[in-house]
């Protein structure tokens, strides 16, 4: 079938000021690789729709829905916290946002695409459901799980977040709840000084130091992660893709590679294609080396497609 890759014009709309890292220059990195290395032809091009009150619903509660509408600007910033702040760009890309996660769910499920890749931004994985935090304001892959769980039926979808950042909002929406596997690996102790003690049975945490590369990432997942996906055997495969503990982004203390995405991304491939019948969906997180987004980006999305060829 396809890869399908969903993107919208309002992502680039939306900015929070000179010099931020989360910036429009992000999606522009990745769409020059993709058409550089021919891999944009060969994709299920979709614009993201918005996604619906209901959808946002499912995880994120309705006075923190109505606060970010009435925080809206007309013009100029909102700040919502020391690192995110809106435009009057910015309520509508995280409508779409979710939207793109929602539909993509949806296209893969519906057996329309063997998997997707959207490419959204401002990011999602920090969104708690009250609020807004590290960039993120609507949390897309949580928004994909619920709709998965609630809509389509599925009672087991696993969730991988790469990020180098924890998905601290991703986890506080789905702990404890068994019909969701939560599997993190990150830099700690780093932001957002998550606590590593006591974490419920779905929630599988792997700490990095900083200085550790390709040899530690690859044991987490390789002794600890992965055997745990595999146990509990997705309907669903969710990825919260961030490159940011990549070598040349300095956004971290991580020294990842090209090549270390590449492992996970086909190992991730590999165990959908044994469980999910190759079904995944996979969102943009972090990463804010350009070059090195654009790279890893591709890689991830290539072999998505080789995936669906």
């Amino acid at each position: 079938m396809a890869t399908a890759y969903f993107t919208h014009p309002l992502f680039r709309h939306h900015e929070m000021g000179p010099h931020h890292p989360e910036c429009p220059a992000r999606l522009q990195a990745i769409e020059r690789q993709l058409l550089a290395s021919g891999l944009h032809r060969q994709l299920q091009h979709h614009v993201a729709p918005q996604a619906s009150d209901e959808a946002i619903l499912r995880v994120h509660e309705a006075a923190y829905l109505q606060q970010l509408k009435e925080a809206a600007p007309t013009e100029g910033y909102r700040q919502l916290d020391p690192d995110t702040s809106m435009n009057p760009y910015t309520l509508q890309a995280v409508y779409h946002g979710a939207g793109a996660a929602v539909a993509a769910t949806d296209l893969v499920l519906g057996g329309v695409a063997d998997n997707a890749f959207c490419a959204v931004r401002p990011p999602g994985h920090h969104a708690e459901p009250g609020r807004a935090m590290g960039f993120c304001l609507f949390n897309n892959i949580a928004v994909a799980a619920a709709h998965a769980l609630e809509v389509h039926a599925l009672q087991r979808v696993a969730i991988v977040d790469f990020d180098v950042h924890h998905g601290n909002g991703t986890e506080a929406m789905f702990a404890g709840d068994e019909r969701i596997l939560f599997c993190s690996s990150f830099q700690h102790p780093f932001y957002p000084g998550t606590r590593l003690n006591d974490a419920p049975a779905n929630i599988r945490h792997a700490p990095l130091r900083a200085g550790d590369g390709g040899r530690e990432f690859r044991a987490i997942y390789h002794e600890q992660l992965l055997p745990a996906l595999e146990a509990f055997s997705p309907q669903l495969l969710l990825i919260s893709a961030g490159f940011d503990g990549h070598s040349e982004d300095r956004m971290s203390g991580l020294e990842l590679g090209d090549d270390d995405y590449r492992w996970l991304s086909e190992r991730l491939v590999r165990l959908a294609a044994r469980h999910a019948g190759g079904r995944i969906v996979s969102l943009l997180e972090g990463g804010y080396a350009l070059n090195a987004l654009g790279r890893c980006t591709s890689e991830h999305i290539g072999i998505l497609l080789e995936a669906a060829a």
